[in-house]
Parts: C-alpha cells; sequence; structure tokens
C-alpha cells in the first residue's frame, strides 16, 4: 500500500499528481515496493471528489476502485468520535447527529481535505457512488463492511478481482490498528426513527444502484436504542 498510510495519501484531491504523471506518482507513494504484483492506495476523501476519479484515470488508465460501505449511522458514530478525538469536535454525540440533519456545520478546508462535520450527509452513499460509476462503469466494486468481517468467501473475491491467490490473507502486522474498541454508543429512540427516515430514500437509491439490499436495512440501524 502507499505511503504514508497514515495521513492517507489523497493525491488525487489535486491536480498536482496528474501533471506529475505515473512514474512521479509509483517514485513518491511506492519506493518501498519490492516484488509485489498489486500496489493500492486508500484515502476515504476521494468518494466526496468526483475530480479524483477522472484525475485516477488520467493518472493510472484502468485502475480497480473499491469501496468499502457500512451502516450510515454506525459511520456517523466514528465519524464523531474521530473529530472529538482530534479536538475539531465539542458537542456532545446526540446533539451533533441531530444537529446534522439539519445543517451542516461551518469547516475550514484549510485545516482538513473534508468536512469533519457531515456525520450524516456522508451517508448518503448513492450521491457520491454515482459519479465514480460513471467513471469506472466495470471497474468498481462495492462491498459491505459486515460482509467482509464476517464471510471468507467476499475476501476471496477481493483477492480474485485483484488477480491474486484468493487463499491469500494478510498477517497480523496488515491489520487495522484504527478500529475503536468503544462500547456501541446508547442512542435515543427517536434519533434512531429519525436518522432511519433521512437515510430512506438514500438507501432505496443505493439498492437499486447497486442491485442488492442492504445489510443495514433489515429492521435494525446501528447504535443502541434506550
Amino acid at each position: 500500500m502507499a505511503r504514508p498510510a497514515r495521513p492517507e495519501p489523497k493525491v488525487f484531491l489535486s491536480d498536482k499528481v496528474t501533471r506529475a504523471g505515473l512514474d512521479s506518482y509509483r517514485q513518491t507513494y511506492f519506493a518501498h515496493a519490492t516484488t509485489e504484483s498489486v500496489l493500492g492506495e486508500k484515502s476515504a476523501s476521494y468518494l466526496e471528489d468526483p475530480r479524483a476519479a477522472t484525475r485516477a484515470v488520467e493518472v493510472l488508465g484502468e485502475p480497480q476502485i473499491f469501496v468499502i460501505l457500512r451502516d450510515p449511522v454506525q459511520r456517523a458514530v466514528s465519524n464523531w468520535r474521530f473529530s472529538t478525538d482530534n479536538r475539531l469536535e465539542e458537542r456532545p454525540l446526540e446533539t451533533a447527529l441531530r444537529e446534522s440533519m439539519l445543517r451542516e456545520r461551518p469547516w475550514d478546508p484549510g485545516a482538513t481535505s473534508v468536512s469533519p462535520y457531515a456525520y450524516l450527509e456522508r451517508g448518503r452513499y448513492v450521491n457520491y457512488l454515482r459519479p465514480w460509476f460513471a467513471v469506472f462503469p466495470t471497474d468498481l466494486h462495492v462491498y459491505f463492511l459486515s460482509d467482509l468481517a464476517g464471510d471468507a468467501s467476499v475476501i476471496a473475491d477481493v483477492y480474485e478481482r485483484l488477480g491474486v491467490d484468493p487463499a491469500f490473507r494478510p498477517g497480523d502486522r496488515d491489520q487495522p490498528v484504527n478500529q475503536s474498541q468503544e462500547q456501541a454508543p446508547v442512542l435515543p429512540a427517536d434519533l434512531l426513527d429519525s436518522m432511519a427516515e433521512y437515510y430512506a430514500a438514500s438507501d432505496a437509491a443505493l439498492t437499486q444502484l447497486l442491485g442488492r439490499a442492504l445489510p443495514w436495512c433489515d429492521g435494525t440501524r446501528g447504535g443502541t436504542r434506550e
């Protein structure tokens, strides 16, 4: 994977790498690579910038694009934890979520690549995926985090699409270290109901776009009800 991994490379958020070209991209972010058969990078901010898709094409040609989606409510809580841990947010979770349904809090683009406060809006995935599908109609692969975590055949499918041994599994040193160890928050029932309504149209459109059911639309949402 590209280095640095933390913070994320975010190279395709700028026209600079496009102008520099492929050789510069490889030398800058993959100088540590040796005999690996596949090179990759992960930057969550790309999904919010349609131009990142066209920049990737201009530099990489025909890359494989993988998108991992999770329950939007769980994602919102995780986003709030990140913003709080990084001293970008001082509002309690419930307050931040309720206000996020009404309006997005102003933010400083010079401090972060995307808004640290778009807790709920960012979970309307279909709005962000459509521009990427327009650029990568056959090479964009969408997976659900819950499937990746609980179904070995889904992991095998990922590696097969990458052209490597489907039986490959990363070692412990490659496992993510930024997973929260905190318990799921207890959220009021009315807030969870409001968020379900907030996401209803988006989730329905996403189901149609992907042609399959969403694992979080099974009658429960992220978080625990009071």
